[in-house]
């Protein structure tokens, strides 16, 4: 057979090592970036602590509405105590380590249990999962060890874990259960009449899947008795422990000086002053140039490493700060009232037009970061907002927060023996002035988890 050569030119996105450590130390929050400095402490001998340490800001007063998140001296917000009990995450991994798998089956299946919400839902998709281990720990997993990986997490107990939805967990309860007419009738009921069965219309049931009152009675009592929440009774997943929040800013309203601090107790760092004269004494050394030894190798390494770190480190800080400053300047006149409806429109590329900085790096210093005001602490992602439409006299833009609080005012008060279907919370808001239709109502009624009218009548 022939052989040709040909040249072909492509262009292709790689990122540095210090790229990749930047992009890391900007994912963690505070007590994981705190956890991050002590251990490259611990490992690398040029790197000490100074006596002093970085004034950070931590020194203001308390509010007391939230006395919860702070420490018994009330000065800093610190830790709430863990739970001590057995963990989500401990009980799966416990499970996890007694099964023989293969490597990397099994650490995705222990990188997936940490994604894991205290209820032992996913949140997130298997291929977004693998593609932050390939990124983040540098595992590439194929499709079908993912699969695997997967399969092996909702083989766990208790029945359920790992599920994406509710109709997901219903469905590996049941299909963990021992076969019988009653459980193959339940399951027929989630997989073919699920839509049925959530708006309880059990004469569609009985139609549609061709059995007896008597047969959906059954089935249905079994579903019932399902738990829609199967991770709840182990605790809280290491992911999503809401007992340890500590904010990554702190943000003060100083008679309408609005200050921006990070909360940090991370020291300063410098070079062990015997590093840098060993290095100065070689780069004095004509010898030392030519040909290194395996002492001055390591001594150089470690040098450039601690050098590196302390500078990443400083781009880092440097970065979460214009992007804390970029937020409150957008979202200044809530951090001057507190008023949740004084909340702008604002996406990722607004705070990038302020900062500068590309999408990602802003998506990554806010995702799972959170701030402390004197009225409580919130993620960060709370002031991003899409803008829904305008006001009917067209006086401002609505944000889906603004829209959001009006729903939640208006199910409260409603009568709950005649409670309002999306139409009738449709035509309200536009009587308030919010011009929005039955689907936006539908979408952001979802969102906040509030049932549909038939689901919320009291009799």
């Amino acid at each position: 057979m022939p052989q040709n050569l040909q040249l072909e030119q492509t262009q292709r996105l790689t990122l540095s090592p210090q790229q990749i450590r930047f992009v890391k130390l900007l994912e963690m929050n505070a007590p994981e970036l705190e956890e991050a400095v002590q251990k490259e402490l611990e490992e690398n001998v040029a790197l000490e602590e100074k006596d002093t340490q970085v004034d950070t800001g931590m020194d203001f007063t308390v509010h007391p509405s939230f006395r919860n998140y702070s420490s018994s001296s009330e000065d800093t917000p610190a830790f709430t105590p863990a739970d001590t009990e057995e963990s989500l995450y401990d009980n799966l991994t416990s499970q996890l380590s007694e099964r023989r798998l293969p490597e990397k089956v099994e650490a995705g299946a222990r990188y997936i249990i940490g994604n894991l919400d205290s209820n032992g839902y996913l949140d997130r998709s298997l291929r977004s999962m693998t593609d932050d281990m390939a990124f983040n720990e540098g595992i590439d997993l194929t499709d079908e060890e993912a699969r695997q990986a997967l399969d092996t997490v909702r083989s766990l107990d208790p029945p359920g874990i790992g599920a994406f939805n509710l109709r997901d967990t219903l469905l590996l309860q049941l299909e963990a259960m021992p076969e019988s007419t009653v459980r193959d009738n339940a399951l027929r009921i989630i997989r073919d009449g699920y839509e049925a069965f959530t708006m309880k219309h059990k004469h569609r049931l009985v139609s549609s899947l061709r059995l007896s009152a008597e047969e959906v009675d059954a089935a249905l009592d079994l579903i019932r008795s399902l738990n829609p929440r199967p991770g709840a009774a182990l605790g809280s997943s290491r992911s999503d422990m809401a007992s340890i929040v500590v904010p990554d800013f702190i943000v003060n309203n100083e008679d309408g000086e609005i200050t921006v601090s990070l909360n940090s107790r991370i020291p300063e760092l410098q070079i062990d002053r015997s590093f840098e004269q060993a290095v100065e004494t070689m780069e004095r050394s004509a010898k030392g140039r030519a040909k290194r030894s395996a002492e001055s190798e390591y001594v150089m390494r470690n040098y450039n490493d601690a050098r590196e770190f302390m500078a990443i480190l400083s781009q880092r800080q440097r970065t979460m700060m214009d992007v804390m400053t970029a937020i409150v300047k957008i979202q200044k006149e809530y951090f001057l009232t507190q008023d949740v409806y004084t909340l702008r429109p604002m996406m990722i590329k607004n705070v990038a037009e302020l900062t500068g900085l590309d999408f990602s790096v802003i998506s990554r210093a806010t995702n799972g970061k959170y701030v402390a005001t004197p009225w409580g602490i919130f993620p960060l992602r709370f002031f991003f907002s899409d803008s829904v439409g305008e006001n009917t006299d067209g006086s401002e833009a609505l944000t889906n927060r603004k829209i959001e609080e009006e729903i939640r005012a208006l199910v409260e008060k409603e009568d709950k023996r005649h409670p309002l279907s999306d139409q009738h919370i449709m035509e309200e808001m536009a009587a308030r002035g919010f011009d929005i239709s039955r689907r936006t109502v539908a979408k952001y009624r979802d969102r906040l988890r509030i049932p549909v009218a038939r689901l919320r009548k009291e009799m």
